[in-house]
């Protein structure tokens, strides 16, 4: 059976696996489902058109699918959508999406989500990141896989924020952050790539030698950004293992708006 505590309140509409497990004083709305494995400890509230998937944890005290702190907002059954196996620790606000954009606010698989994270609505989060105590994201931005986030880092709306980089404490990003780059400050400077990171993730000293090389040209060498996009398309003649790794940044680049800019 389904081991919700006495004092939890679930609406009879909800869809809750057998196995899931619901603490002390844990409210639980009817457009909410959850999958087999997941915990939900105390204190926590999760409503809206809510979908979590298997074998999450989440601590105490979280919200979870309240509608968004946009004005513009009217009711409109938007979603939060949350993958398998993410660590959600205390007192984080996650909304739904707005209608806005996709009208979803998605967290991929395998997340490891620190104290006091807000995740405002329509952001779109990927997979293995991990995020910091107080990282706040505003509405629209989108986190590619295997990001770090340090702690008090502050995203403005719509910045993207590439795979495999890192922010350091109390980081502000103003503009978007590419793939492997390493910042701080307020706004937030590119520092270096996330060698260490890649290291660990099994990256081979070609690859990782091909990011070197982009880093190179998007902040060693004051080259234009369109000059910096050449040099990279240029690094698979000589790496052609390091071509997922060129594609991935280009693709990132090319979506940048002027407008908004890379972090410099």
């Amino acid at each position: 059976m389904t081991a919700i505590h006495a004092t939890a309140v679930i609406d009879p509409k909800a869809e809750l696996d057998s196995s899931v497990t619901v603490g002390p004083y844990t409210v639980i709305g009817p457009d909410v489902r959850i999958g087999a494995g997941t915990t939900v400890g105390p204190h926590c509230v999760i409503e809206g058109h809510t979908t979590i998937g298997r074998d999450n944890r989440i601590f105490q005290f979280n919200s979870l699918g309240a509608i968004p702190q946009d004005k513009k907002y009217a009711g409109e059954p938007c979603e939060l959508i949350i993958g398998d196996r993410n660590t959600i620790r205390e007192f984080c606000t996650f909304n739904i999406g707005s209608p806005g954009d996709a009208g979803v606010t998605r967290v991929g698989d395998d997340n490891w989500i620190m104290a006091y994270v807000h995740l405002a609505h329509d952001c779109q989060v990927g997979n293995h990141t991990i995020f910091a105590n107080n990282s706040q994201l505003a509405g629209h931005v989108q986190v590619g896989d295997w990001v770090i986030l340090g702690g008090f880092t502050v995203v403005h709306q719509f910045v993207r924020i590439g795979a495999h980089s890192m922010t350091a404490m109390c980081a502000l990003l103003f503009a978007d952050l590419p793939p492997f780059v390493m910042c701080q400050g307020q706004p937030a400077s590119a520092r270096s790539m996330n060698f260490e990171g890649l290291r660990r993730r099994g990256f081979s000293p070609e690859r990782i030698a091909a990011v070197k090389a982009m880093h190179k040209a998007l902040y060693r060498d004051d080259l234009t950004l369109e000059q910096a996009q050449l040099r990279i398309s240029e690094l698979t003649d000589d790496t052609p293992e390091a071509a997922p790794d060129v594609d991935m940044m280009l693709a990132f680049l090319e979506q940048t708006s002027p407008q908004r800019g890379i972090v410099r």
